[in-house]
């Protein structure tokens, strides 16, 4: 005879008192400490705990009591929900000031190690727009919230809608369609929700990742401080036709985006999106950009790393 687990409690009435690692909150009740996630120090929430252990546990917020004077509006409409930028709710001055310390506490507090004073960290004077590279992946099923859930009839229920964007912590098959994200320049949003129109279009099919078969299979946009755009697209091809489908988005790319110098592909069968040991075709333009730093040039390529940040200094 099978027991049925114990309901966790909900916490009324709880004031968040710090800031955690990744992207979470931190408050204690009584001897116990809990994270939550998108909270910030001064917010008084209702938690509903999910995971409870000896010493913490894990909730999520069940009711905004009253929000911090700290607390800013979010810049992103998927905020929440994407995996990325936990802290758009924390200015950029209160952030840098908890990174600090987090460093300071692992150091000195379980580190165990005598630290001079520390300087306050240097900020960025670029927030938004900083970053040269970005992977999108590609999914037949696409992550829907619970409003759009409650939306949809039932024949919408069945459809598996293919999506482009990043996976959701957790479903590592599903996709959350990503419209505009702040991270990188502009374009690199119309380039991937042209290729998303694209292949709406023309009824392309979007990768299974549980079963192994769909067409377009993931998107890396790389820019440089040399104005250079690098686009590579991964492809699964599962039948006779797929490829003239594929050349056909690849030139749609080339005549929609003329800024790209260098448009790639590759036929990706491997059980995953790691490209480092495939041969990667050239369909235009250069198989490099270039990035500059100082008196410096680098050739950058599509399995190159550099550092993703260098607007940000």
């Amino acid at each position: 005879m099978s027991r049925k687990k114990k309901p966790l409690p909900l916490l009324e009435n709880v004031t968040i008192a710090d800031c955690a690692a990744e992207g979470k909150a931190l408050a204690r009740v009584d001897d116990l400490v809990v994270f939550v996630p998108f909270c910030v120090p001064g917010d008084v929430v209702d938690i509903q705990l999910r995971k409870k252990k000896h010493s913490y546990a894990e909730g999520e917020v069940a009711r905004f009591i009253k929000k911090s004077d700290v607390r800013q509006e979010p810049m992103c409409q998927h905020f929440g929900i994407c995996g990325g930028c936990k802290w758009q709710i924390l200015p950029y001055s209160e952030q840098l000031k908890m990174k600090q310390k987090q460093v300071v506490d692992q150091l000195r507090r379980i580190g165990k190690i005598e630290l001079p004073e520390i300087s306050p960290i240097l900020g960025s004077k670029q927030t938004r727009e900083y970053r040269n590279k970005l992977e999108f992946g590609c999914s037949n099923k696409k992550w829907r919230t619970r409003e759009e859930f409650a939306k949809l009839s039932e024949e919408e229920f069945q459809e598996q809608e293919g999506a482009i964007g990043f996976h959701i912590t957790g479903a590592f098959d599903k996709i959350l369609p990503i419209e505009k994200c702040h991270l990188m320049h502009p374009l690199h949003n119309e380039i991937r929700n042209s290729i998303r129109d694209f292949a709406y279009s023309t009824g392309m099919t979007f990768f299974d990742l549980r079963n192994q078969h769909g067409l377009l299979r993931d998107i890396m946009i790389r820019n440089s401080n040399t104005e250079e755009w690098m686009v590579l697209v991964q492809f699964h091809f599962d039948e006779q036709g797929d490829e003239e489908k594929a050349m056909a988005l690849m030139q749609h790319i080339a005549d929609t985006f003329p800024q790209i110098s260098s448009l790639l592909w590759v036929d990706n069968q491997k059980c995953n999106d790691t490209f480092g040991d495939l041969e990667l075709n050239l369909y235009k333009g250069n198989d490099h950009i270039y990035e500059l730093m100082e008196d410096l040039k680098f050739k950058v390529g599509p399995k190159s790393f550099y550092q993703t940040n260098v607007q940000a200094q």
